[in-house]
């Protein structure tokens, strides 16, 4: 027959591994849970990385003296209705001007692309971009909608309106004004500014 003591040291053997597997278990989930922070914490890190270098490779276009001159160009252009902009810029008139046009067009609509399909982040778009994509959409916008209307093409540069749209929330959360239109000229009220500071 069976005595007590033995029934009672099966008990404690049974408790005892019953407990051993209790905390393996629970030390078991805690490492799963710390690699997982690092498994995220990782991806994170190697999409911030990404994020970068899709960015650095934004900037090579912009940052070279030839991409800074179309740079220049295009926000230095003035007209005063669509016809006028036709007469000095249109593809037939001018172009050389029409192609700095479509690489600059071309280029904001890339980083919309970005931005839309999620491979690019919203804030760090408008820290690198976010004030030029306004003030040009501010001041090409009307131009774009009416070559949409009169080429039937409803999607051209859409993605630039998308950048344009997320960089207004951006700057709207910002508190900063998103109606000046981009001009790089240093003119006669530009200077009146730089006199009214100096006295």
């Amino acid at each position: 027959m069976v005595s007590f003591e033995e029934i009672q040291a099966a008990y404690y053997m049974v408790a005892t591994g019953v407990l051993i597997a209790a905390v393996f278990y629970v030390l078991n989930l805690r490492i799963s849970q710390r690699n997982q922070e690092l498994i995220l914490k990782a991806q994170q890190q190697t999409l911030e990385t990404r994020q970068f270098q899709l960015l650095m490779q934004l900037s090579e276009f912009i940052t070279t003296k030839e991409g800074m001159k179309n740079y220049l160009e295009f926000i230095n252009m003035e007209w005063t209705d669509y016809d006028d902009f036709e007469k000095k810029y249109g593809s037939d008139a001018n172009p050389d001007n029409y192609a700095v046009r479509e690489s600059m067009a071309g280029w904001f609509n890339k980083a919309g692309m970005l931005l839309r399909y999620g491979t690019m982040d919203r804030e760090l778009l408008y820290d690198f971009l976010g004030f030029s994509a306004i003030g040009l959409w501010n001041k090409y916008g009307e131009i774009v909608h009416t070559q949409r209307e009169l080429w039937a093409m409803p999607e051209l540069w859409r993605d630039w309106e998308y950048l344009y749209d997320e960089m207004v929330k951006t700057a709207a959360e910002r508190g900063i004004d998103t109606h000046r239109k981009e001009d790089a000229r240093y003119t006669d009220g530009m200077r009146r500014k730089m006199a009214a500071k100096s006295t």
